[in-house]
């Protein structure tokens, strides 16, 4: 995108001509667009148009935002879009791009690096920016040079949050809002009911989003504050796992597209929920797969058996199969890297139906633990003692039967162990 205002904004960049004006909106939701629900303030502007109603919005009978006119780059934006829009965002559209970026006080370069971090389309030379924009870039600059952040840090931040709640408005504009936006009686529009239900939902949604957050946060910072070995809190150690729904190829060509969809909505659904009730977090879905991670072997080993057993228990899911290791990963923006994860994709790839699979260094954390003997002949041996003594004999959780070892591409020969519940 080429910027045609020559005036040299502060710390304008001489390349940033030719950068893209849509990274000076670093603010905004990445739920809603380029654009900040914290509001504009129409009293530092009198000229703007007051907040509508949704009445109002109803009727069509406001005039057309004025930030459509010419000088807007020529969009032909749908103004019931619009008044949604500013709904949504509190505000109105008033800047360009590098007049946001100039009025922030920082170069177009970095405002485009992270307007597009966070998932935003080039806008142009579009008047499509608002006030909050423009505050939310000077915050995030702000934490660079206060040294707070690196450049490089800040550009992280606003990608995962960009990435995180682009889905998580994906989801609620498809399976929320689309359900309960049907028109309720015979001719209405969809956006005559869509736009009060907004303006009722918008602030507890917002609010219940800050407290999840907060929420995770906190979770997320005691898992963190609680390694023992600084190198730890980047370099892990974990146990990862892979949940695959056995022949979903073959489903997709048999099966409706919806049925198809709630399949994997139902099983993502299940998923989720047993990977959070038994203490692990789920890591990511992809469709007929779940990637897992929990901070040791036996909650890692209770999650598995128990998708397993519920999965089993539902005559509409297909078979399924899991595969888990444990060792080093490499966590970024809230994802999992490194041959521990390689090494359980690898072990689901080769578990029979209904089956865990798990590596030696598993086998080896749970024996550890005292959560499965180190075999059954150990099992039996240490039950025959405790017998001639009078006492309990060690309770185990959890059996283990070694597999023959085989060649993995990448990972050479691995030695999987059948992880099994013991009655």
């Amino acid at each position: 995108m080429t910027v045609d205002d020559t005036g040299s904004g502060t710390g304008t960049h001489p390349a940033s001509r030719h950068a893209d004006e849509a990274g000076s909106a670093p603010a905004s939701r990445a739920a809603g667009g380029p654009d900040s629900p914290q509001a504009d303030d129409p009293a530092a502007k009198g000229d703007e148009p007051a907040p509508l109603s949704a009445g109002a919005a109803h009727r069509g009978d406001d005039p057309a935002p004025r930030h459509l006119d010419d000088d807007s780059g020529g969009h032909a934006d749908d103004p019931l879009a619009l008044r949604l829009e500013q709904l949504i965002l509190g505000a109105e559209r008033r800047y360009t791009a590098f007049q946001a970026a100039r009025t922030a006080g920082v170069s177009m370069e970095l405002a485009s690096r992270f307007w597009r971090a966070m998932g935003f389309p080039d806008i142009g030379q579009a008047k499509a920016l608002t006030e909050a924009d423009v505050l939310a870039l000077r915050r995030l600059a702000g934490l660079v040079e206060a040294g707070l952040l690196s450049e490089a840090m800040a550009v992280q931040v606003a990608r995962s949050t960009g990435q995180t709640t682009a889905r998580l408005a994906d989801w609620q504009i498809d399976s929320f809002l689309e359900g309960l936006t049907e028109p309720p009686e015979p001719g209405m529009t969809r956006t005559e009911v869509t736009y009060p239900l907004v303006e009722l939902l918008l602030p507890e949604l917002e609010e219940f989003l800050v407290y999840v957050w907060r929420r995770q946060l906190a979770a997320g910072t005691l898992r963190v504050v609680q390694v023992a070995d600084d190198e730890e809190m980047v370099d892990r150690r974990l146990a990862v796992g892979f949940a695959d729904l056995v022949g979903f190829t073959r489903l997709t060509r048999r099966m409706e597209e919806e049925e198809l969809g709630e399949l994997v909505e139902a099983f993502e659904t299940t998923a989720a929920d047993l990977v959070a009730a038994h203490g692990g977090r789920l890591i990511k879905t992809l469709g007929d797969e779940v990637l897992f991670a929990a901070d040791d072997a036996g909650t890692a080993a209770e999650i598995s058996l128990r998708l397993i057993e519920t999965m089993a228990g539902d005559e509409t899911m297909p078979e399924l199969r899991v595969g888990i290791a444990f060792g080093t990963v490499t966590t970024r923006m809230g994802d999992v890297f490194g041959t521990t994860v390689n090494l359980a994709s690898r072990l689901t790839s080769i578990a029979p139906k209904d089956a865990v699979l798990v590596d030696s260094a598993f086998a080896e954390e749970l024996s550890r633990t005292g959560d499965a003997p180190a075999s059954e002949a150990e099992a039996a041996a240490e039950a025959e003692k405790a017998a001639e003594a009078g006492d309990e004999p060690p309770a185990y959780r959890f059996g283990l039967q070694p597999m023959w070892q085989r060649p993995v591409r990448g990972l050479g020969v691995i030695e999987p162990w059948m992880l099994s519940r013991r009655v």
